[in-house]
């Protein structure tokens, strides 16, 4: 604690989408390789069990060595040096981790591979992972043909008892939905899980893996092993995965921030001023996405500018060749914004605070007072929809009128509204004026 060090800002960025895609192929070709071991010679093993494969001959003695596999860890084997029994040899066709044990389990590496495929479908940190006990599934999920399960997660950095723990439901709804690679490791490490319950019934974990070796992976701080089992996964046994296959480095930690920043775009038991600090504001990918979405938001801000501000002039008297209109003046009836050219104008009058071509003097000042005084009483008579699509965006140009012109010449005007005024107004929200 006395010495002293400087945080830095961590370089760690997102995967960009091919390098994503090819990490995610080589850990499904990894895990599924896998998988369909194990399922091969659980079937072998349910056959055997169920009595449907004849006793004495090679496919006998390999479902006698599944079945002490299941019950023990290990095929039968001498201790000293290991190696598989001569009247099983011929069997397993070889005593290597993949003739032998890994016919029911998944090793570290294979574990990686599944954790890199959950964190790509659901983002989890990895300790949080490692730690994650094997989900709970909803009942009458299964029997519908749509597992629903639930994750328990813990984040452990996350301040407070309450904050620390959430619970997650995912689906199963097919081969491309999130659910369905939890399906895939409840199945592959289902034999694991049997067998350590009986080991040790206090610890559930989902990441179950056979060790290679009594040392296997040791040389990461908080590794678990009960009996021949290694719980969880970490970045020693990501990298090591990684290398198997090619890549470099491991994936963990960096498929993590690409699921969140990049592809769910949503904290991941993270708050959301984490998520944006330090995830995403630091991201290249995020900042080039980020483009054309706030090139979007200065559009629709300068649209609605126009739309509710007030963008008629206001000149000290008409001019010469002005047309009046029902809410002002008109130097450019012609050549409206509303209408195509040379067709005349067609909008609303309404709209004439909107028109650049308007010239609003004090003459009209008592008509638009009287027409906001209008619109005020009419927003709380009609539906909250009908007002914000109708007369919203009117109500806000007056309103920004009012602003420009000060209350109390606002005031001078509201006084000396006259009947023909009231009439007017009455007939434009009538829609009297309209064509």
């Amino acid at each position: 604690m006395a010495q002293r060090f400087a945080w830095t800002p961590g370089r760690e960025l997102a995967y960009t989408h091919e390098e994503f895609t090819a990490i995610r192929v080589a850990a499904r070709r990894t895990f599924r390789t896998a998988l369909l071991r194990i399922r091969e010679n659980s079937d072998h093993l349910a056959a055997w069990r169920a009595g449907r494969i004849e006793a004495g001959g090679t496919a006998w003695l390999l479902g006698e060595a599944l079945d002490v596999l299941a019950r023990t860890g290990d095929v039968p084997v001498y201790d000293k040096p290991r190696t598989v029994r001569r009247r099983y040899r011929a069997a397993l066709a070889g005593g290597s981790a993949r003739c032998t044990w890994g016919r029911l389990y998944l090793s570290r590496k294979e574990t990686a591979a599944l954790a890199v495929l959950i964190i790509a479908e659901l983002g989890l940190n990895v300790t949080t992972l490692s730690e994650m006990p094997v989900p709970e599934t909803l009942p009458g999920t299964t029997e519908a043909g749509m597992p629903v399960y639930r994750l328990r997660l813990e984040k452990r950095r996350r301040a407070g008892h309450r904050g620390r723990f959430e619970s997650r439901n995912v689906t199963d709804s097919g081969a491309d939905s999130s659910g369905r690679i939890i399906t895939d490791a409840l199945e592959a490490t289902a034999h694991a899980r049997a067998l350590l319950e009986q080991l040790d019934t206090d610890v559930d974990r989902l990441l179950i893996w056979r060790q290679t070796t009594p040392h296997d992976g040791h040389g990461y701080r908080r590794a678990v092993r009960v009996g021949p089992f290694g719980l969880g996964v970490d970045e020693m046994a990501g990298g090591d995965w990684a290398r198997s296959v090619g890549l470099r480095g491991s994936p963990l930690r960096r498929m993590r921030k690409t699921v969140n920043v990049l592809h769910r775009r949503e904290p991941g038991q993270n708050t959301q001023d984490t998520h944006d600090s330090i995830y995403v504001v630091g991201e290249p990918q995020a900042q080039q996405q980020a483009v054309p979405v706030i090139a979007d938001g200065a559009l629709e801000a300068v649209d609605a500018a126009r739309r509710t501000v007030f963008t008629a002039r206001l000149i000290p008297d008409t001019e010469a060749g002005d047309r009046q209109t029902v809410t002002a003046a008109c130097a450019g009836w012609e050549h409206s914004p509303f209408s195509p050219a040379g067709q005349g104008c067609a909008a609303s009058f309404l709209l004439c605070t909107a028109c650049p071509n308007a010239r609003v003097t004090p003459a009209h000042h008592p008509r638009l007072a009287h027409l906001l005084n209008a619109l005020d009483h009419l927003r709380g008579v009609v539906e909250p929809g009908i007002w914000e699509a109708d007369w919203a965006d009117a109500h806000a140009r007056l309103a920004d009128l009012r602003g420009r012109l000060g209350e109390p010449v606002w005031q001078e005007a509201l006084e000396a509204v006259t009947d023909t005024d009231r009439t007017i107004i009455e007939q434009l929200l009538q829609g009297d004026f309209d064509l």
